[in-house]
Formats: structure tokens, sequence, C-alpha cells
């Protein structure tokens, strides 16, 4: 009797992209040697989608539209950049550098829920003794909160059908398995099939399911992009190197805003969230210095008030460097060409180097015109106000458009002392924001010639 062959197919590491032979390029995501073969068994239930079992067909209007409650983690950082809390039958994804502190983050948040919720934390990567440890060290509460050490899905379904907790943490996706599916844990079919399986069980069962993910070297989770699709919150936890502060940045959420920021200690004692984010980023030095200034950006749902350096010197080799850590590189470059060819200041034979001071990135426009200030501050090496506030958005034309919560933007200035700002016309306030002298430009060039008379 001859045996059935084994259907097989070769995928993508980077994309999950499926090709029938191997080959050195994936077609879909144009990576390189990225292909690696893995064995396709039939799945039970593969028709069912992420959202559960339930096919009806209804009206809009027929469906009765509650607000789901929230459920508290016990740091207010982690609700703002989950949107307020937790939600039931939602499935939330969090991954970052190795030591981040992302396994330390949700077992003190799981140690304080567990004093009203049932919470169920489920360990891959150590072992309960490990785990035991950790909880001690950081004196956290050792009672109410349920562990396991377990890998397979099947397993872990059956745990929380009989102990009918309220929050589930996998710690991590990466080395869960499911017996249905012949690959090895890790791979991007294992971690595709059972995040689309931990989704399902969430809807079903009306649980919040935490899903802790590692990151490739290149700074993304492992596995699949489609692991991110899925999901229903996906969060980021960075460190900046030599640093103490750790920032949460939500870079997809259904139930909240995106790119929502919270920002939190490493401590001896754990993770200790940080009530003023902007007290930390703009711990500028007491002697003032040329290439320094202030910007506000917005953070998700909240202003953050961080500090801009700049720093611009001779080439040294004949081509000029064009560095921005904490911003789009390509956009400096672009400023510096508005600033030449509309304020006649040429900097081709400068290298400038532009640094967001604290860690943080900002990926808004409403920092293009403090950095260009701060760059002017260097090359004609003068120092600043140091309670001089800008932010605006830099046409290619010289222009200055508006951004978004101007009025918030300033208002938060103001609650930290700042008496100047600079800031687009149409962002000038109606009425007098306390003591703080708001200067409305329509055009680079007016912007400085504020700046030349402060």
């Amino acid at each position: 009797m001859a045996k059935s062959k084994t259907k097989s197919a070769f995928v993508c590491e980077e994309c999950g992209a499926e090709h029938g032979k191997w080959q050195g390029q994936c077609g879909t995501c144009n990576a390189w040697n990225t292909l690696s073969r893995v064995n396709i068994t039939p799945i039970a239930n593969a028709a069912v989608g992420y959202a559960g079992v339930t096919a009806q067909v209804k009206k809009l209007s027929e469906i009765e539209a509650l607000e789901t409650p929230r459920i508290a983690s016990g740091f207010k950082e982690l609700d703002r950049v989950l949107g307020g809390g937790f939600v039931s039958g939602s499935v939330v994804l969090i991954g970052g550098d190795p030591g981040a502190g992302k396994s330390t983050l949700l077992l003190q948040a799981c140690t304080t829920l567990a004093q009203s919720k049932g919470v169920l934390y489920v360990t891959g990567e150590e072992s309960l003794q490990q785990l035991a440890m950790r909880a001690k060290r950081l004196n956290l509460p050792l009672d109410g909160l349920s562990v396991a050490a377990e890998t397979r899905a099947e397993i872990i379904a059956n745990l929380i059908e009989e102990q009918k907790p309220a929050v589930v943490i996998l710690d991590s996706i990466q080395v869960m398995q499911m017996e249905s599916v012949d690959s090895t844990p890790g791979s991007v079919t294992q971690v595709k099939e059972t995040a689309a399986y931990f989704t399902r069980l969430a809807k079903q069962k009306d649980v919040v399911i935490v899903l802790v993910g590692h990151i490739t070297k290149e700074g993304g989770i492992a596995g699949p992009k489609v692991l991110e699709h899925m999901i229903d919150c996906f969060m980021m936890l960075d460190s900046p190197a030599g640093s103490r502060f750790r920032t949460l940045r939500g870079h997809k959420n259904r139930f909240g805003a995106v790119n929502e920021l919270g920002v939190f200690a490493m401590t001896d004692m754990g993770m200790k969230e940080v009530a003023n984010p902007s007290a930390i980023f703009l711990q500028r030095g007491d002697v003032d210095s040329p290439g320094s200034i202030a910007t506000v950006t917005w953070e998700g749902t909240r202003p953050l008030l961080v500090e801009l350096q700049a720093l611009v010197d001779d080439v040294a080799g004949g081509h000029p460097k064009r560095v921005a850590v904490g911003l789009d590189q390509q956009r400096l470059a672009m400023h510096l060409a508005v600033l030449h060819r509309h304020c006649g200041i040429a900097l081709g034979d400068q290298d400038v180097f532009a640094n967001v001071v604290g860690g943080v990135r900002i990926a808004e426009t409403g920092a293009d015109l403090a950095v260009l200030l701060a760059v002017l501050s260097s090359f004609r090496d003068r120092i600043l106000p140091r309670d001089l506030i800008v932010f605006g958005e830099l046409g290619l034309t010289g222009e200055l458009r508006p951004v978004t919560n101007g009025q918030e933007r300033m208002r938060e200035a103001a609650k930290h002392g700042f008496k100047h700002a600079i800031v687009p016309f149409a962002n000038s306030p109606k009425e007098k924001l306390g003591n703080m002298t708001v200067h409305g430009v329509k055009t680079l060039a007016a912007a400085l010639e504020v700046v030349a008379g402060l």
C-alpha cells in the first residue's frame, strides 16, 4: 500500500508568502534567503475566522452597540496606551528588545490585577520557580495570580476553560505550538496558526489574551506580518541604549488612539510609571549652549515637551554629513534645501547633526521649524532664549503650515514656564495664554526675523 505524500511548501519568514518551490528571493516582499520548507497539514476548523465561530448576517441597526467596560491594569501609562484599559475579548501583542522589561511589566500588572480579577500567567520560557523568584525580588503580592508553564496551545485552552480567567498572559507567542501544525515552534506557519487559534479563543470565551512577542534584528516582530493584522492592539516597548527609561508606544489599537506613548522607568523594584514625561525629556543643562531648543510634539492624546539639539561643523572629508537621531534624516536634508532656497543660508560645506534628547523619536511634522532654528543656532553660534518654545510644519515653498492641537501644545508649554512661542500663524491663539507671548508667523523668513529680535 502506497504511503500518502506529505504536502509541503516554501514559506517566507519575512512576509509569510507561500511558494511552490524554493527560490533565492521572495516574489512578494523581495527579501533574499528567507524561504524555508514547511509541511502543510489540514488544520481543524480551518474555515473559522479570527473573530470566532458565529456566522450570522444581521442589519447594522439590529446590533446593540454597548460600551465595553475596561479592565484597568494598575498602570495608568499602560492603560493610556491601551486606550483606557484592557477590553474583554481582545488580543494584545507587546514586543520589545531583550531585557526591555516586557515580562517584568506584565508580571507587575498581573499581580495587581489578580487582586480583583482572575488572571492566568502562562510562561513558556521560564520555570515556575524562576517566575516566583522574580516576583519575590520585586516584592509583588503572590496570592491571587495563577501561573502555569506550558507551550502547547490545546492544553492552554483547557486551562482557560477550567480557570475561566479574565486576563491571560502568554510569554511568548514564538514558543507556543499547536500539535495539528507540522512545524517547529517559532516558524512562520506555527506562529501564524497559533496566533489565529488564540484570537478565536479570545473572541469565543470573551477573555483578554496578551501575547509577548520577540523581535528580529531589524526591530520588527519575529514571525509573519499577518500576526500584527489579526490582533487588536500592538505595542512596542523601546529601551534606548544607556537609559533607564522605557517608552511604550502603541502602533495599532482598535479600541483607542494610535501612536499613544507611555513612559516608564526601570528601577531595582521593577517598572515605575512616569507621570510627567515632559519633565524627564526636557532636563536641559544649567549652562545654555547654541544649538538647543525646546519643542512640543503630540503623542497620541497628549502633548510632550522635548529638547532638540543640533551641531553644525566644517566638513571633514569632502562630503557633508546629514545625521538625524530621533528624526527623519531625509526630511532634515529637505529642510536644509528650503533654508538655502528661501533664506539664502547655505550649509553645503557643513556637517549637520540633529538629535532628540532622551531617546524619543518624533514621527510627526510639527518639529520642522524647531529643527531648523536649532541648526541655525549652532551655525551662527548664538544661544536661543531658554524660555522659547517652537513648533510648526515647514513646506517646500518656505511657508509654515499649522499643526494639529496647537492650542493644547501652547497650554502645555505655558504650564512649564515658557514665556515666548513661535508658531504658525493659523495656530495663533485668540486669547492670551497667561504670561506667554505668542508670535504667529507665515513663513520661515518671518520666523528668523522674530528670533533675531528676541
